[in-house]
């Protein structure tokens, strides 16, 4: 059964590092969705494909996406195009959110597979200021959050370590994904 990497974790650990070197290590193996969002695509970060508010609501009453949540003052989504790639035998990561994780597990049981990206506080606070996108009291908020980021996980969640370089964290998520051979033509 191909599987659906929900990668989730507190702004700042490296989810949108980890995902790119993802792309990179298994080109052939994975496909990573794009996140639509209702924020402005030069805001740095990921990279989602920008919605207004308007074409969003459009997209979420036409059913065209497969997930969707409200988080940080914005709309995200996930393209019905991810359940296509994965009945096509792909393996697919997603950047998901925390709050939605139950209802995304809801949608597809044990085909999803959280992977948890931690990081040791004092890095991420270096992360957080070093970006320069948050002011001092909106890092500390997200430090905060951040402490009980990873509490309550899954049984069947992958913890990963992004303190260290993004070799090492390639190299932890390996020891758990065993690539499909190839995908379908079907």
């Amino acid at each position: 059964m191909n599987k659906l990497f929900y990668i989730i974790g507190p702004s700042g650990s490296g989810k949108d590092t980890f995902i790119q070197a993802l792309r990179q290590q298994w080109p052939n193996n994975l496909l990573v969705a794009h996140r639509y969002i209702t924020r402005c695509a030069d805001s740095g970060g990921e990279n989602h494909i920008e919605l207004s508010l308007a074409e969003f609501m459009l997209r979420q009453q036409s059913q065209l996406f497969s997930m969707y949540w409200q988080a940080n003052q914005h709309s995200y989504g996930l393209g019905y195009e991810i359940e296509t790639w994965l009945d096509k035998g792909f393996d697919v990561v997603v950047n998901g959110s925390r709050a939605y994780l139950p209802t995304a597990q809801k949608k597809f049981g044990t085909q999803l597979v959280p992977v948890s990206i931690q990081v040791e506080m004092n890095i991420l606070a270096q992360r957080l200021r070093s970006r320069g996108r948050e002011n001092e009291h909106e890092i500390k908020h997200r430090l905060q959050r951040a402490r009980n980021y990873h509490s309550n996980l899954p049984d069947n969640a992958i913890c990963i370590d992004n303190s260290d370089t993004i070799t090492s964290a390639l190299i932890q998520f390996k020891h758990h994904y065993q690539p499909q051979s190839t995908a379908s033509n079907s």
